[in-house]
């Protein structure tokens, strides 16, 4: 804007209508601004890409925070053996939480997880840096091998004696050929035609999970988790169950 003797103004403006005519208005006087930042703006308000422009991702988080923060209270990875690495035991954490926030198969859940792809915050709160599908499908094995103290440390913090046992079943279907214990059979989720995997859940009288088993059958799980109670439950409890 010429500005009489002086040097021209540089005036940040719009314009408006107001009842029905064209008006216009200072939003700002950017006469100090350095050329190159006024430049820059410009090319900004026409929409233009600048070169070497660079924008930090913002990711969601407050769930995330929320389930960290339920998890941590109830003391979660105490139930992790702890002579396993610290990693280890972030990743089975961070599947818990990634089921519970938007359950997801395996391979979904490492591009949730992975700092290159996350969707949110929790790589970033565990620190986990790099996830491949093959680290969690590691991490499932060591579950797998651990069940026998988990389900232990479980009964010990959650049954007493005369404790009321809370048992039921339901079913999944599976996708691959490779799990010993799925067969065709009946499907709670109408799908006859994959194989089946009868899955028992044994809990307390709050709810809280104490054991599971898988089997094809629901006779099968009920008979395996009677066995459970008599060989690592009551022991645990330290009385009758």
């Amino acid at each position: 804007m010429p500005n009489r003797g002086s040097a021209p103004a540089i005036l940040l403006r719009e314009s408006y209508r107001d009842d029905g005519k064209n008006r216009k208005r200072t939003l700002a006087n950017l006469s100090d601004w350095p050329l190159a930042r006024v430049e820059q703006l410009r090319a900004v308000l026409r929409g233009e890409t600048l070169a070497g422009a660079r924008g930090t991702r913002s990711l969601p988080h407050g769930h995330v925070l929320t389930a960290l923060g339920i998890a941590r209270q109830i003391d979660l990875q105490a139930l992790l053996p702890r002579c396993a690495p610290q990693r280890r035991r972030d990743l089975a954490l961070a599947m818990i939480i990634s089921h519970v926030l938007d359950p997801s198969a395996k391979l979904a859940t490492a591009r949730m997880l992975d700092s290159g792809t996350a969707c949110n915050s929790l790589n970033e709160m565990l620190g986990l840096g790099h996830v491949a599908a093959k680290d969690l499908y590691t991490t499932l094995d060591w579950l797998e091998r651990e069940q026998l103290f988990i389900e232990a440390t479980l009964a010990r913090g959650k049954l007493k004696n005369g404790a009321l046992l809370l048992y039921d079943v339901t079913s999944v279907y599976l996708q691959g050929r490779c799990c010993e214990l799925a067969h065709k059979g009946y499907s709670r989720d109408h799908r006859r035609d994959h194989p089946q995997l009868v899955v028992g859940l044994l809990c307390s009288a709050e709810g809280c999970p104490v054991a599971v088993e898988g089997n094809t059958a629901d006779p099968a799980t009920l008979q395996s988790q009677i066995e459970k109670i008599k060989q690592r439950v009551r022991f645990a409890a330290g009385g009758e169950i």
